[in-house]
């Protein structure tokens, strides 16, 4: 048997064979992107990364940890070594690391990537301005050693950083080192080394 529709007043009626289903708009799919997602840096995220990168330090220091060149080469060369996590498919913090061969950073470890070591040089952790003050720099920290920890021959992993943030790192699970002999615009840090497999991670580790 058919069915009258009429979609408007003003438009003639037009009959179907078959009932017309009315699905309820609050159970529709808003979008096939999953809602959040942990992966590794490509170069198509290498604009996205640097835009995050230069709002947070530029303001700050006047200076960029990872020039535009830099991400490029880093997440070109060692993409393994990089995450990122996007929710609905966009960028809201990244970190990026390379390989280093020497017991303490140097300068040149701030643009070489060295294959095959045992320990990471984590090159900056960084978060969209809107998603600040939320915990994501911690989250994402603790799934990218969780994900280094995993990795075969990996062992540490080493990182500079100011003074105010040596508290969020030692939180971490990190141990200071000392100054390092690294500056930047005259600007002094601390080197702090994570041992991949300690205590502070195997209490939250849920497995590889």
């Amino acid at each position: 048997m058919t069915q009258q529709v009429s979609g408007s007043p003003f438009l003639k009626p037009f009959f179907l064979k078959t009932p017309v289903r009315v699905v309820n708009p609050l159970r529709q799919r808003r979008h096939t992107l999953p809602a959040s997602e942990f992966r590794n840096l490509t170069p198509q995220d290498a604009i996205s990364v640097f835009e995050i990168e230069r709002e947070a330090f530029v303001l700050v220091s006047g200076e960029c940890p990872l020039t535009l060149d830099e991400v490029l080469n880093f997440v070109g060369q060692c993409p393994e070594l990089s995450l990122g996590w996007f929710e609905e498919g966009q960028l809201v913090a990244f970190i990026i690391g390379t390989g280093w061969d020497k017991e303490r950073l140097s300068q040149e470890a701030m643009t070489q990537h060295v294959p095959d070591t045992p320990t990471v040089h984590i090159h900056v952790l960084s978060v969209h301005r809107h998603c600040r003050q939320q915990g994501k720099g911690s989250i994402l920290l603790w799934r990218y050693l969780q994900y280094l920890r995993c990795m075969p021959g990996l062992c540490r992993a080493l990182l500079i950083c100011e003074d105010f943030l040596v508290p969020f790192y030692v939180k971490a699970g990190f141990k200071e080192k000392g100054s390092s002999a690294i500056s930047i615009s005259n600007m002094q840090f601390q080197e702090m080394e994570f041992t991949l497999g300690g205590q502070a991670f195997a209490r939250r580790n849920s497995g590889c």
